[in-house]
């Protein structure tokens, strides 16, 4: 018995027609019948976003925290491109592949939060565009992202319609896009943190700091392995794969680093700033701080060791601790710690519609991510035994 190995992508196979897809699609057309409304009778209609607060989870959830979500193809590549860790290259297509639903969904998100919708075009023609407006350089760098991460996974496709020399044109200008692809999230995710930093007072002291491109640029990173380490456990228990725990086990210890960098740079930026103290007064906010952090300081405990590692169950929920911690730090500085100086009694809780579009928006990204890659090669090829 002789063993071949094979990690090369290939795609799952298997029906499209199953409880997961029927669950998405239902969602899908319900979001798809709510932005019908919205469209047609204004964003009022559908959504609780008032004067107080103009930006609701549309923008917050969709964009902010689905771009975050979505860098698991930038922080894989990191390791592939930039440090050179060629081992983790099975990892890129499945985290790419996540990275560009989540962006392009997330350029959705910011279509339909656009009050005067028809008007989008603006953003891209020269006699409007402001250079210096941080909203465009984030509009602009998330565009040019998804275009180049389209090209990156462009083989995928190449390759199932046997259009081979049409992809080895397309590899020898793939460099290119690749460094794009490292420069272009640096760019944005540090900026979706300074449009925090533009809100002034109007955001807690907690969240609002001259630091906060830096601690975003940090967690997108780290949220990515998270990430990572979410869609990987979940996918080799959804298609009954063997974990890739060669590769997950270190790339968590990696994940570990950076997260200690980045909490060494959140509680001494607080201490700095002499803002501690917010987070010791007896308020929601304070308690929607700690519950942040918390998720943070969770994967030391769970994967901590090197013996906690080799666990397939505690990297899943160190994955999860990751993404929570990433999702509240994003929610409590645009909508939970927003507006505590104004004293103007604005509030804001989202509707039903604006929740159920933006989880038909991630039902997208779970019905693409199923059908991509029981059709497309894009997870590694399973180990086989092949008799000599």
């Amino acid at each position: 018995m002789t063993q071949h190995h094979n990690t090369s992508p290939a795609p799952v196979g298997g029906s499209l027609i199953n409880a997961a897809t029927l669950v998405c699609s239902v969602l899908i057309a319900t979001m798809a019948a709510i932005l019908l409304v919205r469209f047609f009778f204004g964003i009022g209609a559908v959504t609780n976003v008032n004067d107080g607060y103009s930006w609701g989870i549309w923008v917050v959830v969709d964009v902010m925290i689905g771009s975050a979500l979505a860098c698991g193809g930038f922080s894989v590549a990191l390791l592939v491109y930039i440090f050179n860790k060629g081992e983790y290259h099975p990892l890129i297509r499945p985290a790419l592949l996540a990275s560009l639903f989540g962006y392009t969904l997330a350029g959705g998100g910011i279509f339909f939060d656009l009050g005067r919708w028809w008007n989008f075009w603006h953003i891209f023609w020269p006699g409007y565009v402001n250079a210096n407006s941080v909203m465009f350089e984030v509009a602009a760098c998330v565009t040019a992202y998804i275009v180049v991460m389209w090209i990156e996974f462009a083989p995928v496709f190449l390759e199932k319609f046997g259009l081979k020399d049409v992809k080895k044109k397309l590899t020898k200008a793939l460099f290119f896009f690749i460094a794009l692809g490292m420069v272009l999230p640096m760019m944005h995710q540090a900026s979706l943190g300074t449009m925090l930093v533009v809100m002034g007072g109007q955001v807690n002291p907690l969240w609002q700091t001259p630091m906060v491109p830096l601690i975003y640029l940090l967690t997108a990173i780290i949220i990515g392995y998270g990430v990572v380490l979410f869609e990987s456990c979940v996918a080799a228990s959804a298609y009954r794969r063997k974990i890739e725990m060669h590769l997950l086990n270190p790339m968590a210890k990696v994940m570990l680093g950076a997260l200690a960098v980045y909490l060494v740079v959140r509680f001494a930026d607080l201490l700095v700033r002499g803002a501690l103290g917010e987070a010791f007064k007896p308020s929601f906010v304070a308690f929607a701080f700690w519950v942040e952090n918390l998720c943070f300081l969770a994967p030391f405990l769970l994967i901590g060791s090197a013996e906690a590692r080799r666990n397939p169950a505690k990297l899943f929920l160190a994955g999860i601790a990751i993404m929570l911690g990433g999702i509240l730090l994003r929610l409590n500085g645009f909508l939970i710690g927003y507006g505590h100086h104004t004293g103007s009694g604005w509030t804001y809780f989202p509707s039903f519609t604006e929740v159920m579009v933006t989880t038909g928006m991630f039902a997208v990204e779970v019905l693409g991510y199923i059908i991509i890659t029981r059709r497309f090669p894009v997870l590694p090829r399973e180990e086989a035994q092949v008799a000599s």
